[in-house]
């Protein structure tokens, strides 16, 4: 792996370096306390996480549905206070706590790499530690948070290692395939239902989602191997797992690339899916004639 670049002073004010610093069990406590919160007081979203749930694991019972639903939102809680220590913590400490493993040469490699970032719950712990350990171009797509302070908290907690390159997301694709077209590495979420322009109808699980072909255009256009990039939860801190890059990926298709996508998705959904982020309404956007799927 090479070597990260000295890292500057552990950044925020001094109040947030103080309980970065906190034993992780105690902070994994109070994330788990946020979560049961929002599972017991956002009835809407755990709605959306039940039905998510009911739609793509239609043979599991409802108690081990339920299950999934609680960890769900314990996974979330964890993985927002789990920032504070992401963002401000001493570097070693994060390095010791998010655990890289896989095929590190695959992001190593000279040239642009398109990294494929499902939207598992230790998305962030995976960025930072990307940006921390491997010295290379970073860029990603960034959408403003709604609340002021919170958007300058999450932009500076994503650009504290690496100095990564952020592309708004109002600039679409041009931003993105400039820094592949540079010889970045550019992290990319493409498994959210954003809506029918640029998507495609093909099934998740079985049901028909819109699905974004951004992955196999910027792909294309940048001349890029698509990486997956896993980051999941654990009692240590996270395990962030990097596979092979995608074999005969793009295929020129876009609507199969999309259905592949999705099949690769739902495969590693599936070896633990209270790990996945089930709080969005993946199936709000339906095919012509198609009833919703939300109350």
């Amino acid at each position: 792996m090479t070597s990260a670049v000295p890292t500057p002073p552990t950044p925020g004010p001094w109040w947030l370096q103080a309980l970065a610093r906190l034993p992780l069990p105690l902070l994994r406590g109070a994330g788990a306390l946020l979560g049961a919160a929002l599972y017991l007081g956002v009835p809407k979203r755990r709605a959306v996480v039940r039905r998510n749930l009911e739609l793509c694991f239609a043979t599991a019972s409802a108690a081990q549905r339920r299950r999934w639903m609680w960890r769900v939102f314990v996974h979330f809680g964890q993985a927002f206070v789990d920032r504070v220590w992401l963002w401000h913590a001493p570097a070693a400490l994060v390095a010791r706590r998010v655990r890289l493993q896989g095929d590190l040469d695959a992001l190593q490699r000279p040239g642009p790499v398109l990294v494929f970032a499902p939207h598992f719950v230790g998305l962030d712990a995976a960025w930072t530690r990307l940006t921390q350990a491997l010295v290379r171009p970073w860029a990603g797509m960034y959408a403003a948070q709604t609340n002021r302070r919170l958007d300058a908290w999450v932009r500076a907690g994503r650009n504290r290692f690496g100095s990564p390159a952020t592309v708004a997301r109002r600039e679409g694709l041009r931003g993105l395939v400039r820094a592949l077209r540079g010889g970045a590495a550019v992290y990319l979420l493409p498994d959210m239902d954003l809506g029918r322009e640029a998507a495609v109808f093909v099934p998740f699980f079985g049901v028909p989602a819109a699905t974004v072909t951004s992955l196999p255009r910027l792909a294309a256009l940048g001349g890029a191997p698509v990486v997956p990039v896993l980051g999941r939860l654990d009692a240590h801190g996270y395990t962030v797992q990097v596979l092979p890059p995608l074999a005969d990926y793009p295929s020129g298709d876009d609507v199969a690339d999309a259905a592949r996508m999705n099949v690769e998705l739902q495969r590693w959904i599936e070896e633990d899916p209270s790990q996945y982020h089930w709080l969005h309404r993946r199936f709000k956007t339906r095919p012509p004639g198609g009833a919703p799927v939300y109350e």
